[in-house]
């Protein structure tokens, strides 16, 4: 365990191009029961206003978060961290890099959905400043789960933050 969060504190956090939609997808299928297809990733990728960072090692995909800015509002859309690679402070690394690129963007106010028993993610969102502000009754019914609580956080106070964006990676 030692040797493999040595390791992931060593990887990449890099802004991704849509030609990692398969990688993208393959990694997002460990992490929720319906993952999404290289094609729904790549469509998205291709939108306006959204950024999809990664976590690489090498040449292997440990992390993604992917968020969306309309106005000046973002919306985390989805976040995955590979099984084996989880614990070890990615998502944290990752959901930083993407409120970057929001802040980036001049985005005042981020927001997501997250099913209510899902504690590693509430606790993530809540240290980065996310609070409760809603609550969709059953959104994830289908997949075996309950209530998607709606989170909300204020970007204005990290537009100093934002570094400017580095190079795009490809697969």
């Amino acid at each position: 365990m030692f040797m493999r969060r040595w390791r992931a504190a060593g990887a990449r956090i890099l802004p991704l191009a849509a030609n990692s939609s398969a990688a993208l997808a393959r990694l997002h299928a460990t992490s929720f029961a319906r993952g999404w297809t290289s094609q729904e990733i790549a469509e998205l990728m291709a939108g306006p206003a959204v950024d999809v960072i990664g976590a690489k090692l090498g040449s292997q995909m440990l992390g993604m978060a992917m968020v969306r800015c309309a106005a000046d509002e973002g919306e985390v859309l989805t976040i995955a961290v590979a099984p084996d690679w989880r614990g070890m402070g990615l998502a944290g690394r990752l959901l930083g890099e993407a409120l970057g690129a929001l802040a980036r963007r001049r985005t005042r106010t981020c927001f997501l959905e997250v099913e209510e028993h899902n504690q590693a993610a509430l606790a993530l969102y809540r240290r980065e400043g996310f609070h409760e502000i809603g609550r969709r009754k059953g959104y994830y019914g289908d997949e075996g789960g309950g209530d998607a609580l709606i989170l909300a956080c204020s970007l204005t106070d990290r537009w100093w933050l934002a570094p400017p964006p580095d190079a795009v990676e490809s697969e």
